[in-house]
């Protein structure tokens, strides 16, 4: 088994450890791992993701699943965590997202905007921030200005940053596509030489090859490529995303290949919620089966 980082050993300042700590090891499993749940599909995706499980558009249903579920973490809009975060405050850790888009224009040359402060997170009492940083479009200059302040304001205020590094630009899906092992394993390097404490990749896949660079063009399986894409993260802890809602088994397999590969936990929202709540307590209960095998001690 890999022994994933432990919060001694990724260069914390007292806040974020002390946040990062209560997230991992005084909610969920309290072993180390994380099952985040996240909720700003809404922003940017519309209201089409609520379609299979209509109450889903409820964030009080939501929120509710999350603490039942025994989540880790709720993420959520500056909207939403206005009206409803503090119905359930202390119950379930909340992340606050700090930006998004809607889907409505191309992703051609994404940016996804600031609508939310470091200093709201703190005044909603979060436990972290997220930030969607799109690696290789063109308007990534601007976006990492934009990641600059967030970076610099989080390490001011001990807050920990989850950076959802999303590949996104026509040079990305040129080579290979968004969730190629290439575009992914680059942007989970990205985020940690960019400063991220936590980082949110898809799980690679390395059977798209189509112009990536020759040191991709090979056959790897879907582990090898995992694996390779949590030690490029390079000490910063990282959680791989779910996606839109795929088969239980095939997903569940995805879990166990993340966590071998010393992930620090899942971030999974439509697997979850797109479904009725007695189902959707069920599979996040096969999920923390998969998640109670991976402990880590507070500082290993």
């Amino acid at each position: 088994m890999v022994t994933r980082p432990g919060l001694d050993s990724i260069g914390l300042g007292a806040g974020k450890k002390a946040r990062l700590h209560r997230i991992l090891h005084e909610h969920g499993l309290r072993n180390g791992t994380a099952l985040f749940l996240p909720y700003d599909q809404g922003l940017e995706h519309g209201p089409r993701d609520f379609t299979a499980n209509p109450v889903a558009g409820d964030p009080r249903y939501i929120i509710r699943l999350a603490v039942d579920g025994g989540f880790n973490g709720i993420v959520v809009q500056i909207g939403l965590a206005e009206k409803f975060a503090g119905e359930f405050a202390g119950e379930v850790p909340l992340v606050l997202k700090l930006n998004g888009k809607t889907e409505i224009p191309s992703d051609a040359e994404a940016l996804s905007p600031l609508h939310a402060s470091v200093e709201d997170a703190v005044r909603l009492g979060a436990d972290a921030v997220g930030y969607t940083l799109y690696v290789g479009s063109p308007a990534q200059a601007a976006d990492f200005a934009q990641y600059r302040q967030v970076r610099a304001d989080a390490q001011r205020l001990g807050m920990p940053l989850i950076v959802w590094a999303y590949p996104r630009g026509a040079a990305v899906v040129a080579k290979g596509g968004t969730d190629s092992f290439y575009a992914v394993d680059y942007a989970a390097r990205v985020a940690s030489e960019l400063g991220a404490d936590v980082v949110k990749v898809n799980f690679p896949h390395p059977e798209k090859r189509t112009g990536v660079p020759a040191a991709y063009d090979v056959d790897v399986t879907s582990q090898d490529a995992i694996d390779r894409v949590v030690r490029s993260a390079n000490h910063t802890l990282l959680l791989v995303s779910g996606g839109s809602r795929a088969g239980d088994d095939a997903m569940l397999e995805k879990a166990r290949e993340s966590m071998d590969a010393g992930a620090t936990g899942l971030i999974w929202g439509r697997n979850v919620w797109q479904r009725g709540r007695d189902e959707s307590l069920r599979f996040v209960e096969r999920i923390r089966e998969i998640l109670a095998k991976y402990p880590t001690g507070p500082g290993s």
